[in-house]
């Protein structure tokens, strides 16, 4: 994978392009995660790609040199604002805070100031986006597929996210959330079945079959 669609967003006046994706809209517990991923270089050792498509193994590698290859930023949004509003709310919330940090992670490195605001552009995996943030943004869907700076951000926040559930997974052992990372698998709905919702559950989403 190359930036050509980035050079191409760049060669129409923009000089900073932001690629954005999130993981966990679906599960039935723990955050949804996102990032954002603003290039340095577009030279990888590591696979790059959609994160669903990569191994564990060539993710974490992956995850690695996009923190050495980019201003990366990252927004985590509790199960618990998530049933105050709704998941598309609260995935919109995670991008802002991960575009936030990225943006400022860049101007503190190349001491942009508050000049190059109207020349950044995000691009969101996805067909839909909602913001408050001043800047110009393009939806692309399937875009963590051939989209070099969406494809590093789907891997970040994927990898953020599974280390989370990994981290639950010890501390509520009887819902194996290690092995499906909160997703509705039938394993986890039936230790729902039998233990009832732990406190990270998602109040909001249906959990029976």
């Amino acid at each position: 994978m190359n930036s050509d669609y980035e050079n191409e967003v760049k060669a129409e006046g923009f000089n900073l392009i932001i690629g954005v994706d999130e993981a966990g809209r679906g599960p039935l517990a723990g955050p949804v995660v996102a990032s954002a991923v603003a290039l340095k270089s577009d030279q990888f050792q590591s696979k790059i790609g959609d994160s669903k498509t990569i191994s564990v193994r060539q993710r974490e590698k992956a995850f690695y040199e996009i923190y050495e290859n980019a201003h990366v930023g990252v927004g985590i949004v509790s199960e618990s604002v998530i049933d105050r509003g709704n998941i598309l709310e609260a995935t919109f919330l995670a991008m802002t805070n991960a575009i936030e940090n990225a943006i400022a992670q860049f101007a503190a490195a190349e001491d942009g100031g508050n000049e190059f605001y109207q020349n950044v552009c995000l691009l969101i995996d996805g067909n839909l986006f909602r913001t408050d943030l001043p800047y110009a943004y393009r939806t692309v869907v399937g875009g963590d597929s051939y989209v070099l700076s969406i494809a590093c951000a789907s891997i970040v926040a994927k990898v953020t996210r599974d280390r989370i559930l990994n981290v639950y997974d010890l501390i509520y052992p009887q819902y194996g959330f290690k092995k499906h990372k909160g997703y509705p698998t039938p394993r986890h709905k039936e230790a729902i079945s039998t233990h009832g919702l732990s406190l990270i559950h998602r109040r909001s989403y249906k959990h029976s079959q």
